[in-house]
């Protein structure tokens, strides 16, 4: 589709807020050179650490943003805001993407500032990637979180031009419970999967079966559930090893150290990688992935990558898992924290590489068809083209 004549005349520009620039390239990659090819000018507002380089090197421009994703405080988060609404004064973009539940609200909020109620406020794509822990989380800090971060939320997406996006159906249905208008809400599972580099991969050789988690070291993301299914397998002699994949998270407060790791890691049959270039490397090892999260995922792009490599997939029985894992077809889902489940469903795959192999056939199959990065790129383009052509139609 081509875009709005009113945009065509010169190239309407895109402007996505991203907390880390790391994030950035790993989830929003695909879909801002699938805009930069339809003809829009992209720039980049995000804290930047190691991707800079590489985000100039596509062409976008890149604009530093001096706040972190989490322990800003009320000082850092002001700060944050007034920075967000100077350049978005500055920029005056033809659309806002704004990446994640932080950029939506601070974003939301710097556009009042730099706009006020103007006609030439840019619309926005508000994309929610999994409500995260704020709506997960049992603690009663959270519980007491709940209702301000609703209500902010609800405020945040006010704007009738604004879409929100959501990455599976129970994040779309607590939206709804917390007023934004259906009407408003896009559904675009995951953020894509590039499947020509992510391709089925031979499975391993060798006597022992190997479990990778790739994720951040988060408690909430399932690593210690992880290690403790893998103890008790090995203490019952099943030939069994874990690998961790990921780096540690010292902005998150959820996140173990490198030297809580260390010293898991020292048991046998666990081996943590940090950080990993290439995830490939780790599925041509790894026979089963793993993620047993209990956080508010969107649609675990981990878990999409495994199966995209045609490895079966076991997770936690909830919201975004579902959406990759078809029970019993490309995967099996075990209750949150149940880690008996979660070590017999390691034990029932690691001892039928037949089921392993056809699982693997089929979670590829369903990445093909849903997740691929050229599905979730056009789904995206329709919203920013449809906020261009709604600017138009108030001109």
């Amino acid at each position: 589709m081509p875009l709005p004549a009113a945009a065509a005349a010169g190239r309407p520009k895109l402007l996505f807020l991203v907390t880390e620039d790391w994030y950035f390239c790993s989830h929003r990659l695909p879909v801002a050179r699938a805009a930069r090819d339809a003809g829009f000018e992209v720039v980049v507002a995000t804290r930047v650490r190691e991707h800079g380089e590489l985000i100039r090197e596509e062409g976008f421009a890149l604009r530093p943003i001096p706040w972190r994703r989490r322990g800003d405080g009320l000082l850092g988060a002001v700060r944050a805001i007034g920075a967000i609404a100077r350049l978005y004064r500055a920029e005056r973009p033809d659309i806002l993407h704004h990446v994640a539940l932080k950029p939506v609200l601070f974003g939301s909020l710097a556009r009042r500032l730099a706009f006020g109620g103007s006609r030439d406020a840019p619309p926005a794509v508000d994309s929610v990637m999994g409500l995260g822990s704020g709506f997960t989380a049992t603690t009663a800090a959270a519980r007491l979180r709940r209702p301000p971060l609703g209500l902010a939320l609800r405020l945040a997406m006010g704007g009738g031009r604004d879409r929100v996006v959501v990455q599976n159906p129970e994040d779309r249905a607590a939206l709804v419970a917390l007023g934004i208008a259906p009407t408003r809400l896009a559904l675009i599972r995951g953020s894509g999967v590039d499947v020509g580099h992510f391709v089925p991969l031979p499975a391993p050789d060798g006597g022992t079966v190997t479990v990778a988690l790739v994720s951040r070291m988060l408690r909430d993301k399932g690593v210690l559930d992880a290690a403790a299914a893998i103890r008790r397998l090995r203490a019952r002699g099943v030939n069994i090893e874990l690998l961790l994949a990921g780096p540690t998270d010292p902005d998150n407060a959820n996140s173990l150290t490198a030297e809580e790791l260390r010293s898991l890691t020292a048991e046998p049959g666990i081996e943590w990688l940090g950080a990993v270039v290439d995830v490939r490397t780790v599925w041509r090892r790894a026979a089963i992935a793993m993620l047993p999260s209990t956080y508010g995922e969107g649609v675990p792009k981990a878990l999409l990558e495994a199966a995209a490599c045609g490895r079966p997939l076991i997770a936690a029985d909830v919201p975004g898992a579902r959406e990759a894992i078809r029970p019993g077809v490309t995967g099996l889902l075990v209750p949150p924290h149940d880690i008996d489940a979660l070590a017999e469903a390691i034990a029932a795959l690691a001892a039928d590489p037949q089921r392993r192999a056809r699982m693997g056939r089929a979670g590829r199959q369903l990445v093909e068809r849903h997740f691929a990065d050229e599905i979730v790129a056009r789904e995206t383009l329709a919203l920013y083209r449809a906020g261009l052509q709604a600017t138009a139609a108030r001109k």
